[in-house]
């Protein structure tokens, strides 16, 4: 095996200077003497014998050579990078905090469930969960905002485990003039009457889920509002399963009795953010929500 002529450090210095235009403002970024900087772009230039940067006016660029080789050298610096957050993860030991955001169509008493067991098992760490609806978790995703999510959709680039479908129930209180109807319903029935939906907490790219084909619609921020909403007799709504449970049991609601699309089923999937840099509270998170899950 042959050493390497070249060192990451003088690659990563080529890449401040590129991105900071010159040799001064890079020394600036990295903390270093500008003589420093040219020392190392000079260790590049003789170990590969190729010109890699050239001067234009008072802005250093890329000579082709350059870009080429600094394209490839990036993601080694990145995953540099990555290992060295790594370490320090590893020498902290247990993380210090542990972010978790949830969709809230997954049931409560699965996640107190969990955070229990969590608060046994990672004593030493911080929680802090939200929960998300639709797209909301997955910009959690996207941004590494969170350490586990628990979301509808997996976004392109990331891996999620399914976990469990979702049973949606189309649900009015009994007074609702579509169950007065004692018939079964169609689009047609739906139509001009109010459907309650629950916002979407993302911000980019905001979406609809499940029939939304009401001239009116009552927009709420939760479950639990939409709940309410639906059981004081101001609109239907598709609704989890488990969260309508107990009121279809007791007869405060009824499921809507329609020709087709009464029930819809919504997976929901568990997201390792990063897994690169996931630490054991992240770990042992994720293994929570997989042995917590109804048997199927």
């Amino acid at each position: 095996m042959r050493l390497p002529r070249t060192s990451l450090e003088n690659w990563a210095v080529l890449a401040a200077v590129v991105d900071q235009g010159s040799f001064a403002q890079a020394a600036t970024a990295l903390h270093k003497s500008q003589s420093a900087v040219s020392y190392a772009i000079a260790r590049l230039h003789e170990a590969l014998d190729l010109p890699l940067l050239e001067i234009e006016g008072r802005k250093a660029v890329l000579t082709a050579h350059g870009e080429t080789l600094l394209k490839r050298a990036r993601p080694l610096l990145g995953d540099l990078e990555t290992l060295e957050a790594l370490a320090a993860k590893l020498k902290q030991g247990w993380e210090a905090e542990l972010r978790l955001v949830v969709d809230v169509a997954f049931p409560r008493s699965l996640l107190l469930n969990i955070v229990s067991e969590l608060q046994v098992l990672c004593p030493s760490t911080q929680m802090q969960l939200s929960d998300a609806v639709l797209s909301g978790a997955e910009e959690a995703i996207e941004d590494f905002s969170a350490d586990i999510v628990v979301a509808t959709r997996v976004p392109p680039g990331a891996m999620g485990e399914f976990l469990l479908n979702i049973n949606f129930v189309g649900v009015a209180s009994p007074a609702h003039p579509l169950l007065r109807l004692e018939r079964t319903l169609g689009v047609e029935d739906l139509v001009r009457h109010v459907q309650v939906v629950v916002r979407d907490s993302g911000t980019r790219r905001p979406r609809s889920e499940g029939w939304l084909g009401a001239e009116r619609r009552c927009t709420v921020s939760s479950m639990e509002a939409s709940l309410a909403t639906v059981r004081a007799g101001l609109g239907f709504a598709w609704l989890p399963e488990h969260i309508v449970a107990d009121c279809l049991r007791n007869g405060e609601l009824m499921a809507l009795p329609m020709a087709a699309g009464g029930c819809r089923q919504v997976p929901l999937h568990a997201v390792l953010v990063r897994p690169e840099l996931a630490g054991p509270a992240a770990r042992t998170a994720l293994e929570s929500f997989q042995r917590h899950l109804p048997s199927r």
